[in-house]
């Protein structure tokens, strides 16, 4: 896996494409998600990469993709993730040093997946597995062998992680252009559409949590990784353009969630912050029932933050993403609910996770 496998198929300009990524073996979001948007065989789907792993339905989910394909006009591009999946049926240069580790803590990767349906669960021989998956799922195998890193039509270029620039795209690494971290960051700015999955997007965002893709007009390059299945309030993003040259992007998402209408209105929060992965050191100053009270390290800001979120991590106390950003609701807005306290709800709006402490009519499934 040394260069980057890049793609130019021709978008015919009448066929609306809708772009996923970090589906994550999520397969209930990806159907419903699929659903919602009425995916048609006229459409054209391109799935930005690590379809595969974290999930509890990658082999499901990688078949149901593989039957797809087959009425569908379907792109998937090889993530990371992905990625590792396929190293190990092609080689054993990471058993030592990566799977041998990585298997016993993961019982829902890929591969075990794999071996449990194949009736030979075990980790401990990595050279007999790898034989026994290769012979028992020749077709998977296949499949993710031709993944390609980048597709890049006239307008558009496609790659889960991000690339430096589009000149001798075929020259750069393929694993760099696929585990490509903090991507936005980075300074680049280009002349096509580049969408980019893998980094969550409301790792971008201090201060207010958003799972919704992240345009970044000026630059050219759009995020839509919503962090589904890493995150408690994550979703399924679906980037969708009513043809290959129209710049007249919109999105929905899934995130499975309950939802409820507002009953009161609330003004959105002044100041807030979003605790993010990698930032997340706490110290507990107060222990509630339901909430606790705690300061957090990196700014110093001092919020209530679910009991079930924390954790005690390697270096002290930490916490799953969290936030003291209250929503702007009008009464009437449908919320989606990720938890319901005595002190108000943990809500979802348009991608934007926040604290709603009005009334909610009765809670829909």
């Amino acid at each position: 896996m040394d260069k980057a496998i890049v793609i130019r198929p021709e978008f015919e300009p009448d066929r609306r494409i809708i772009a996923v990524s970090d589906i994550h073996g999520n397969l209930p979001f990806f159907l419903a998600l699929m659903e919602k948007v009425g995916l048609t065989p006229h459409d054209i789907l391109v799935l930005n990469g690590d379809l595969l792993e974290k999930g509890r339905d990658s082999l499901p989910l990688l078949r149901h993709l593989m039957s797809l394909s087959q009425t569908h006009t379907l792109f998937p591009l090889c993530g990371n993730c992905d990625g590792l999946v396929l190293r190990f049926f092609e080689s054993d240069a990471l058993d030592a040093r990566f799977f041998s580790s990585y298997l016993p803590r993961h019982p829902e990767s890929t591969l075990r997946q794999m071996a449990r349906a194949g009736g030979f669960e075990q980790w401990e021989d990595l050279p007999k597995l790898r034989q026994d998956l290769r012979t028992a799922f020749p077709q998977e195998w296949a499949w993710l062998s031709a993944m390609p890193t980048i597709l890049e039509t006239e307008h558009l270029v496609f790659v889960h992680g991000g690339v430096p620039s589009l000149e001798g795209m075929e020259e750069l690494d393929r694993w760099r252009c696929m585990k490509n971290d903090d991507f936005l960051s980075q300074g680049h700015s280009f002349d096509k559409w580049v969408i980019v999955g893998h980094w969550p997007v409301t790792l971008y965002n201090p201060r207010i949590p958003s799972s919704a893709p992240l345009f970044c007009r000026d630059r050219k390059i759009i995020s839509i990784d919503g962090a589904c299945v890493l995150k408690i309030d994550g979703q399924l993003n679906a980037l969708i353009l009513p043809s290959e040259e129209s710049e007249a992007f919109t999105w929905t998402a899934w995130d499975g969630l309950p939802a409820a209408r507002a009953l009161d209105p609330q003004n959105a929060s002044a100041d807030s912050v979003n605790i993010r992965w990698g930032r997340s050191a706490l110290t507990l100053l107060e222990r509630g029932e339901e909430l606790s009270l705690c300061r957090h390290l990196e700014t110093g800001r001092e919020l209530y933050i679910l009991n079930d979120y924390l954790r005690q991590g390697a270096d002290g106390l930490e916490c799953e993403d969290s936030t003291d950003y209250c929503l702007p609701v009008s009464p009437g807005e449908l919320l989606t609910v990720v938890r319901k306290t005595k002190r108000g709800f943990l809500c979802k709006k348009e991608g934007v996770t926040g604290w709603y402490y009005g009334r909610l009519s009765d809670i829909m499934v």
